[in-house]
């Protein structure tokens, strides 16, 4: 069987599931609204004080992605060359803690530093994304993670062929 082969039967099993899924959950949840009357649930300003103190994750999109590179024995240049990401959008990842990026830039970013599925979806939640399985874009996208595909063209004609929009 050959990738694309391999991704169209990828793609069906969870886009066909994904449907019947949907619809079991959407009746379950009518049932609940209309059987029950939830009552505002209050909480005082200490409460969410001392959740976000106790939830927060210290470690950051940007300490992760530096972490990847490091344990790869990689430059920055190295990993920002390989999938045509702008210099200076780099040195803004790298000098701002701050900085958001764009799910595409860590997409490309995992693609330059070759992450396997699990560190790409931790990437991702690093940067408050994710790759749900209810769309074919994300679907090849974790599909390329876990082939190991690096390659953005061949990516890109995966995601092209599904009238998906292409990296970069």
């Amino acid at each position: 069987m050959n990738l694309k082969e391999k991704l169209n039967k990828y793609l069906d099993s969870y886009l066909n599931k994904s449907e019947e899924n949907f619809v079991g959950s959407f009746k379950k949840a009518r049932t609940f609204f209309s059987e029950e009357k939830a009552a505002p649930i209050l909480y005082d300003y200490a409460d969410i004080n001392d959740f976000i103190d106790i939830n927060k994750d210290e470690n950051t999109f940007q300490t992760k992605l530096f972490e990847h590179i490091d344990n790869k024995n990689l430059k920055d240049s190295d990993v920002y060359n390989k999938v045509n990401i702008d210099r200076r959008l780099f040195s803004k990842i790298r000098s701002d803690k701050n900085y958001h990026p764009s799910k595409e830039t860590v997409i490309l970013l995992g693609i330059a530093l070759e992450l396997t599925e699990k560190e790409i979806e931790d990437l991702l939640e690093k940067a408050s994304y994710s790759l749900p399985k209810n769309t074919t874009y994300d679907l090849i996208i974790r599909f390329c993670f876990k082939e190991k595909i690096y390659n953005i063209n061949q990516i890109n004609e995966f995601l092209y062929d599904h009238n998906c929009k292409t990296l970069n």
